[in-house]
């Protein structure tokens, strides 16, 4: 009798397996105060006696009998919401003490048969996180960054190198896992270093930019291209300068020429002709002493044609002359 028990126990074990069948554990992740969905999404058998769901296998939350209405276990009453989907719940205002396996199984003639399995983890939101600049060692076209990520109970420090408009991290930690569960984790996006406090439920970050705290030079490609345009620049004012320069010199040369030009045409100068008025070459001697030596002198002054003028044919008449009377004194006859 003994071999055909054990034959009939192990024939019974394995039916019971293999009609629970395979079956996913989903996990879920909860803030802490929030609600759960657990959906149903398996057929259950016409022939069914039951439906439940359990916590942790063993603590029975709440059964669903064949035809009837929902019976919920003590201190589970005010915390149980039912969709319109059939053996689907809500499970409101979750604790920490409510993570765990929540399984949902049907219970008919042909045994127990998991219908939905989902792993929920509660969690507090993440503390605020706290990014600080230690040092900065900047240089002409380098720059490095040093600094600490902190949490209320975890920090991080690491190192960034920029090279003109290029950074990079260098050195350091870049994550961790703090002592609560959750993620610190510090890295370069878009020229902004960034500090991130996360978990599965919430997260908080802090971003510094780098070139509010290290300023940098322009790419040397970039600078180039703005050199040859400052020098083509200066180039042309230079030479608008020198032009400018060359035609105010010509005006003013050409007006001092031309000031010259009128003050010679302007000019009167007095030209000396002595005229002499001498006694004839036959007539004797007389005892007038005025009858000796030419009695009068005469200066003619007039005005100086000035110089020619290519353009102008010259006026050849000869202009009315000015004459001043210049008295000689008479000659003595003992000389």
């Amino acid at each position: 009798m003994r071999p055909l028990v054990v034959i009939v126990f192990a024939i019974s074990l394995l039916l019971s397996c293999e009609s629970q069948g395979p079956s996913a554990v989903t996990p879920v992740f909860v803030q802490k105060g929030g609600d759960v969905l657990l959906n149903v999404n398996a057929d259950v058998p016409e022939d069914f006696y039951f439906v439940e769901w359990n916590f942790k296998i063993t603590d029975i939350l709440v059964r669903f009998p064949s035809g009837g209405e929902p019976l919920v276990s003590a201190g589970y009453a005010e915390r149980f919401e039912f969709p319109e989907k059939k053996y689907s719940v809500k499970l409101k205002n979750l604790k920490e003490a409510d993570s765990g396996v929540y399984t949902a199984k049907v219970v008919s003639l042909q045994g127990d048969q998991i219908l939905a399995q989902y792993n929920v983890t509660v969690q507090d939101p993440v503390s605020p996180v706290e990014l600080t600049v230690i040092s900065v060692d900047s240089r002409s076209s380098e720059c490095d960054l040093t600094v600490t990520c902190r949490t209320q109970d975890s920090h991080i420090n690491s190192i960034f190198r920029c090279h003109y408009q290029t950074c990079s991290q260098e050195g350091g930690k870049q994550s961790e896992v703090t002592t609560s569960g959750a993620s610190l984790h510090v890295y370069l996006s878009s020229s902004s270093i960034i500090c991130n406090h996360s978990n599965k439920v919430s997260r908080t970050e802090d971003i510094e930019i780098i070139g509010h705290l290290c300023p940098l030079p322009d790419d040397p490609k970039k600078h180039g291209s703005n050199v040859n345009v400052t020098a083509v620049t200066v180039t042309i004012l230079i030479l608008v300068l020198i032009g400018l320069t060359s035609l105010g010199l010509f005006c003013y040369y050409r007006k001092r020429k031309n000031y010259k030009r009128e003050s010679i045409e302007n000019t009167v100068y007095e030209i000396l002709q002595v005229v002499t008025t001498a006694q004839p070459l036959d007539q004797s001697p007389t005892d007038d002493a005025s009858g000796l030596s030419p009695t009068s002198t005469y200066c003619l002054v007039g005005p100086h044609p000035g110089p020619p003028d290519p353009d102008k044919t010259r006026d050849t008449s000869v202009p009315e002359s000015l004459y001043a009377t210049v008295e000689r004194p008479a000659m003595s006859l003992n000389n």
